[in-house]
């Protein structure tokens, strides 16, 4: 891949990004030989005014965000991610990638402020979560559920309510916490730390109450960010899975056989919850989250230590009383709140006859 020097291509990435904004777009993507593409309310739309993009003209477009030394490290790596700013209000998570010789260029638009947790619908018995001293909370689901944006709503809560020292590792620096009760220090992987593997290693010189790791990526990360809740701190972080029971089996199945005793043995002291969650359309517009709650209980712990996790699901049905819900019961509540449209919510239930009962 080779960056274009002459051009007259004029339109400009801040073109395509302020237009997106006022689309009310969750992401923006340029790929060659289509014009530039947002999602909005979760759908894949064309911006019909602009036009259709040459390769030539996508790395005009991505040349004119990078400097010389990010330049460089895509042009070795072939992937790099960057924090980019439109203006004071408005930052985008950017992912740089090739794909079939061509540059591509994917960007997540972050929002201003950081939503209330009751802005994001978190159910007002989950609000204990805030309330923790120590321990393990996991936000999960896949790409763009909103992972990011329900911890940054926790660890602001945290912030206005408590007097914490708290520690973000980020790859990027997404949400900017504004000045509140907490000290909060938000290091960035490339600028801040070389890798997370030094970040996580050093943090507790840090003196932290509170640390935030943006994705358990390896073992070893895993491992660490485990190790970092045994001593007594209360850390966050997530992983890319679809439901609590497949979260721990993710975690366990990182390590070989000899280890995975151990981490089941971890899991089951530190663990405090699960949160599992994707965004559906909502009614009227924009998106909605539907969450999947495992609180580590008793019976859970048990579970964990004795590698029984088929059993996780009947532990969720039967587990209200002690803040837990299924995927299927928070679609089904959203349904019949009028949130969301049936069909919506049946893609994504194992149970779909929930849906008819009153």
């Amino acid at each position: 891949m080779s960056f274009a020097e002459d051009t007259d291509f004029f339109m400009t990435i801040k073109d395509i990004f302020s237009e997106s904004i006022k689309l009310h777009a969750s992401d923006v993507h340029l790929a060659a030989y289509r014009r530039p593409i947002v999602r909005v309310d979760g759908m894949l739309i064309e911006i019909g005014s602009m036009p259709v993009l040459s390769p030539k003209e996508i790395e005009a477009l991505i040349e004119d965000m990078l400097n010389e030394g990010q330049h460089s490290r895509l042009m070795q790596c072939k992937d790099f991610d960057l924090l980019y700013e439109l203006d004071a209000h408005n930052r985008f998570r950017v992912t740089f990638f090739c794909e079939r010789g061509s540059a591509s260029l994917a960007a997540r638009i972050i929002q201003p402020n950081i939503p209330t947790l009751q802005e994001i619908a978190m159910p007002l018995d989950w609000f204990g979560t805030v309330g923790l001293r120590e321990g393990l909370v996991l936000v999960t689901g896949p790409t763009g559920s909103g992972k990011s944006t329900t911890l940054a709503s926790i660890l602001q809560q945290i912030n206005m309510s408590r007097t914490e020292n708290i520690v973000t590792l980020e790859d990027p620096i997404e949400y900017v916490f504004p000045l509140g009760h907490s000290l909060i220090r938000q290091r960035q992987l490339g600028v801040d730390m070389p890798s997370f593997r030094d970040g996580l290693r050093y943090v507790l010189r840090q003196d932290p109450d509170i640390i935030m790791i943006g994705e358990m990526r390896d073992p070893e990360t895993i491992a660490a960010t485990i190790t970092l809740a045994e001593t007594g701190h209360l850390v966050f972080s997530t992983l890319h899975t679809l439901n609590a029971a497949q979260t721990i089996h993710r975690i366990i199945d990182m390590f070989g056989a000899e280890q995975q005793g151990q981490i089941r043995l971890q899991l089951a002291l530190t663990l405090k919850c699960i949160i599992s969650q994707r965004l559906l359309p909502r009614i009227g517009g924009g998106r909605i989250p539907a969450r999947e709650v495992l609180v580590n209980a008793p019976a859970v712990a048990n579970l964990i230590r004795e590698n029984k996790m088929e059993h996780v699901q009947s532990v969720l049905q039967t587990g209200a009383s002690a803040g837990m819900m299924t995927m299927d019961t928070s679609l089904a509540l959203l349904y019949r709140h009028g949130h969301i449209r049936k069909e919506d919510a049946a893609l994504f239930m194992q149970q779909p006859s929930l849906l008819d009962r009153p």
